[in-house]
């Protein structure tokens, strides 16, 4: 058997966290088994689904590196497959017409509550004459659930799990208006799509039961299902924006590299020994579903700092650079070249691109740089002197490399009698408007001569 997975967001809002990590899970075992992945994009809330989700949804899986095999599937298009399904449930005695008024769904709702019991509808219509509904009532179409023994799910993530088939209800297929409802197009587009594993959150299992009595009702073989456990933040709470649930264009937002990310998610629920740092060409080798945990994991922004960090020092200059300067808001071809020649000592400073691009300012900023107050009270008077005495000997350097300034400066501290720091760390708030940096000499040997003397003449 191939191996057929789908992701299958709605797209009433951006892609989430969770949803990214399911989309990963589902694209890990398609990959690791050789078998397809699938997009479709569940938009028959046409009131809530809008392009703009949409769009994000998909420029989020290409920024993530989750490719899918063929076109994307819009769900609304296959309104009449769905509808034509449960038109044979009806024409087989599989379904029904119910003609149920609003109020009396009101009514059995809250004879229920008053009861204690579950709400679910009574099956009043099940084997009712339609001869008998009130004129001008459009039905709505009921599967008809079985009454007796139970539905099992051996799900490859939680396990055997069963249900007693009297708390299933005769859930709605096409409403009154004759669209088709959630559950029977999932149901429908799953078995046409070829699906042969459905993994998705384990906020969806109470659904998988009822999908269950569709593919019986149709005779169609089930999918393998399994069902996530959610994220939670930190502090064990569900997840909220507080925890880090956010769009996943949120986190491209703070600097988080796509690899980073992927690697954190897939850590989120699954292992691979004491394995931290984990490739995609690794995690497609190792990736199963035996190895998917069932308890809850937990989102935390230290961890994926960390690992962030630790891609970045891994990954190439340029591309740092670029996305770096864009973040700057700088097309300049020598300041892109500065900061892409400043990267080894700056990123080994950083976590995210966002401190990263923070970091990188001093290389595109024109002058007079801004001093920030910490930087501007070690240029007292004394230290401005220093400068003024760096800077003459700073004009006769042919070299302009790393090593030839630090020996220069060196020489003028020996000549003053003081410390080396004494004048590093005023040249360092002259050059870069701060009291930290990378190497000042490195730094000096980017911004060139003219920038170096130029930046120490506005201070001296």
């Amino acid at each position: 058997m191939s191996v057929v997975t789908r992701f299958a967001p709605s797209p009433t809002g951006y892609l989430h966290i969770g949803g990214a990590r399911t989309a990963l899970f589902n694209w890990l075992y398609a990959r690791h088994t050789g078998g397809k992945f699938l997009l479709r994009i569940e938009d028959t809330d046409r009131v809530r689904s809008t392009e703009a989700a949409i769009h994000a949804i998909i420029d989020g899986m290409k920024w993530l590196g989750l490719d899918w095999d063929g076109e994307v599937v819009m769900q609304f298009a296959r309104q009449a497959r769905h509808a034509e399904v449960a038109n044979q449930l009806l024409a087989e005695g599989k379904a029904y017409h119910c003609y149920c008024s609003p109020e009396e769904l009101e009514e059995m709702r809250a004879a229920a509550k008053a009861a204690g019991k579950p709400v679910r509808y009574d099956g009043r219509w099940r084997d009712r004459d339609p001869k008998e509904a009130r004129p001008n009532v459009k039905p709505v179409v009921r599967i008809k659930a079985p009454l007796t023994g139970s539905t099992t799910v051996t799900d490859e993530v939680q396990g055997k799990v069963e249900v007693a088939n009297d708390t299933l209800d005769d859930m709605i297929l096409l409403r009154s208006d004759g669209t088709p409802t959630y559950m029977l197009s999932v149901v429908v587009d799953d078995h046409d799509m070829d699906i042969t594993h459905v993994i998705r959150g384990d906020d969806h299992f109470t659904n998988t039961f009822r999908q269950i009595m569709i593919y019986d009702a149709m005779g169609w073989k089930h999918p393998s299902f399994s069902h996530l456990p959610l994220i939670h933040g930190a502090d064990g709470a569900k997840l909220s924006k507080r925890h880090g649930s956010l769009a996943v264009d949120a986190y491209r937002e703070m600097g988080y590299l796509p690899e980073a990310l992927c690697n954190y998610l897939m850590r989120l629920g699954w292992s691979h020994g004491d394995d931290e740092i984990i490739s995609m060409a690794q995690a497609i080798q190792w990736f199963d579903l035996p190895q998917v945990g069932r308890s809850p994991s937990r989102f935390d922004f230290t961890k994926l700092d960390n690992l962030n960090g630790h891609y970045m020092r891994e990954a190439d200059d340029a591309r740092l650079a670029k996305d770096v300067a864009e973040r700057l808001g700088t097309v300049d071809a020598a300041a892109i070249d500065r900061i892409r020649r400043g990267m080894p000592g700056l990123k080994a400073r950083a976590k995210t691109l966002k401190e990263l691009a923070e970091n990188a300012q001093l290389y595109v900023t024109t002058r007079p740089i801004q001093i920030t107050e910490k930087a501007a009270a070690l240029l007292t008077p004394e230290a401005k002197a220093l400068l003024g005495k760096v800077a003459k000997a700073l004009e006769a350097d042919a070299a302009w490399t790393a090593a030839s300034l630090e020996a220069a400066v060196r020489q003028i501290s020996e000549q003053e009698k003081v410390k080396l720091g004494q004048i590093a760390q005023p040249l360092r708030a002259a050059l870069t408007g701060s009291t930290t940096s990378p190497g000042i000499f490195e730094v000096m040997e980017i911004l060139g001569r003219s920038e170096c003397l130029g930046r120490l003449a506005d201070v001296v």
